[in-house]
């Protein structure tokens, strides 16, 4: 039994910042990926192109045939833009598996380990003011654990007036939420080492849950990491792996002692890759929390691998996050806009319970997602600098 052969290949741009692909069977089965850099969804749009002049005429039942080829068949391999075109395409031909067995793709990969998916909503945006407020909003909506950025543009050597903000951040947190409940700080990779050697002992009585990029992917290296996680020696589990692509950018990290990995299953390779790198993290007693502030098809496949994932620990997701809101402040286009069914995500105690949907189990609006497609969008995250004129990390 198979879906039989590739047909057809197609990507939608689609507000606010996302990329779609369509992948139908001469069969008529179609399955929906996510391949998509925040910021550089053209290019990868392009990669998608390249990459399907391989996949159409074959059978698309063979996934790691093609993962493998897809990864490994051109002379110059990986980074982001290429790493996530096969990510979206290997989404796709799961999606297309299971429906074909008639299955949920966490059945394919092993079975469930588990019947609900704890998820963290976020507050606030890139610079939060009203954090109590905003924390208090997601508690009421049934929430147990929320993140926010843990600082703005930061300086490399932070004043004490910087790293009180950090502080009072996090106290008002852990105000709200009291000792039930938890909350995650995003340094999004704006903290420079000194910095973070600095605010992670301050840090430890708040007990946040992780503290996630407190430094850049490209200081994640051992000695770095090493150091940090002896800074935070009060107990904070340090967090970081969107900016990881592959299986072998983990193992450095892991060996220092970072305690959640967060590959994302529309950057680093798909469904195929990230559950390689899950097996890799708990060999090092590492749990597994997905990057995910996309739409409903990557959260959708992320989902697949929670329920199979014995050391998943919890899933970002992007239900009403500060990046799909328009210029002016009012509500743009929403995760739940490009779904016929939005019943899969749908929260109970904070919680995403597990269904017998087939494939990725979300049914794609293609209707919706055609008609974004006509005006697109271009995305740019923003340019930060700092007083003097110089760059700044965002």
């Amino acid at each position: 039994m198979g879906a039989g052969r590739i047909a057809r290949v197609e990507t939608f741009l689609a507000p606010p910042r996302w990329l779609f692909v369509r992948v139908e069977t001469e069969d008529g089965v179609v399955g929906w990926g996510e391949p998509v850099v925040e910021g550089r969804a053209e290019p990868v749009r392009a990669a998608v192109g390249v990459l399907a002049e391989y996949l159409v005429g074959r059978e698309a039942s063979r996934i790691e045939d093609h993962w493998q080829v897809l990864t490994k068949g051109g002379f110059y391999r990986g980074g982001p833009v290429l790493s996530s075109a096969v990510a979206g395409l290997d989404q796709a031909l799961w999606d297309i598996k299971g429906k074909t067995y008639g299955v949920p793709v966490y059945e394919l990969l092993g079975g469930a380990v588990r019947e609900r998916v704890r998820a963290y909503a976020w507050v606030g945006g890139d610079e939060p003011a009203e954090v109590r407020d905003a924390v208090s909003a997601q508690v009421a909506a049934g929430f147990t654990a929320v993140k926010m950025n843990g600082c703005g543009r930061l300086t490399p050597v932070a004043t004490r007036a910087e790293v009180r903000e950090c502080l009072r951040r996090a106290e008002a947190a852990r105000e709200v939420l009291g000792d039930e409940r938890d909350f995650g700080l995003d340094f999004h990779g704006r903290v420079s080492p000194a910095n973070a050697r600095r605010l992670l002992p301050l840090l430890a009585e708040y007990a946040p849950m992780f503290v996630e990029e407190p430094v850049l992917a490209e200081y994640a290296n051992e000695g770095t990491l090493a150091g940090l996680v002896n800074a935070a020696g009060s107990g904070i589990p340090i967090a970081l792996g969107e900016r990881l692509y592959a299986r072998r950018e983990f193992l450095e990290p892991l060996r220092a002692g970072v305690a959640i990995v967060q590959p994302d299953v529309s950057h680093a390779g798909g469904i195929s890759e990230l559950r390689r790198i899950a097996a890799l993290a708990e060999t090092y007693g590492a749990q597994l929390a997905p990057h995910c502030p996309l739409g409903p098809v990557a959260l959708a496949a992320s989902l697949q691998l929670a329920f199979t994932t014995p050391n998943f620990l919890i899933q970002e997701q992007s239900i009403g996050i500060h990046y799909h809101r328009a210029a002016d402040g009012r509500r743009g286009t929403e995760l739940l806009d490009y779904v016929v069914d939005p019943e899969p995500f749908r929260f109970e105690d904070g919680c995403l319970l597990r269904t017998e949907r087939p494939g990725l189990g979300v049914d794609v609006d293609e209707a919706a997602v055609r008609a974004a497609d006509r005006s697109g969008h271009a995305w740019r995250n923003p340019v930060w600098r700092y007083a003097d004129g110089s760059f700044a990390e965002w």
